[in-house]
């Protein structure tokens, strides 16, 4: 059983090049910058601030570790904020191809989607990268609150169909503040880094 309240923060990176060789294997969030990364992993970590939660979307522009018993827990910067400079946004670019395309043990990747709109071009293409480079990953709705059970049950269909999801692909509905979906996302979890 993974003690998720034994979570604490470790390091931040702002290159590639900085990032520590992987010795644990991997549990990583992903997703557009106001999608709610943050919210979502103090939520599943029982901590009110573990992960820096901002008004202004784009503030996390570093990959932060936490450990979590043997795992490290990823926190990977949001991507498509529009008003991000160019500068900042090959950074980004920089950082994320250099995560994924290093020999890192991949446990699980969580790409988070606003269950209140279709996914955008990026989670499109982020999710075709997963899939088409075999990592092991699954997709997180976040806002769930936002939305009724039947609109949330539409939502849940059409994103699976945009994302191009196989049946036995896992679609997990969460709300940070209700709580709703962070069972099964735990669940998920703990069953990823047994199999890692």
């Amino acid at each position: 059983m993974l003690n998720l309240n034994s979570a604490r923060f470790l390091a931040s990176y702002g290159t590639a090049s900085q990032l520590p060789a992987s010795t644990l294997p991997e549990v990583s969030f992903v997703g557009r910058s106001n999608v709610g990364k943050s919210s979502l992993l103090n939520k599943l970590l029982n901590r009110k601030a573990l992960a820096k939660v901002s008004s202004t979307p784009g503030k996390t522009t570093t990959i932060n570790f936490f450990q979590v018993d043997d795992y490290h827990f990823v926190d990977l910067p949001g991507y498509g904020y529009a008003k991000v400079p160019n500068k900042d946004r090959d950074r980004w670019v920089e950082l994320m191809d250099g995560y994924f395309n290093q020999d890192r043990r991949f446990a699980l990747i969580c790409v988070l989607v606003d269950i209140r709109h279709d996914p955008s071009k990026l989670d499109i293409s982020m999710v075709a990268t997963l899939i088409q480079g075999q990592f092991p990953f699954l997709i997180v709705l976040t806002k769930a609150d936002k939305l009724s059970k039947t609109q949330q049950q539409r939502q849940w269909a059409t994103i699976r169909k945009q994302l191009h999801c196989t049946p036995d692909q896992p679609v997990i509905i969460t709300s940070s503040a209700k709580g709703t979906g962070i069972p099964e996302l735990r669940s998920a979890i703990e069953a990823a880094c047994k199999e890692a």
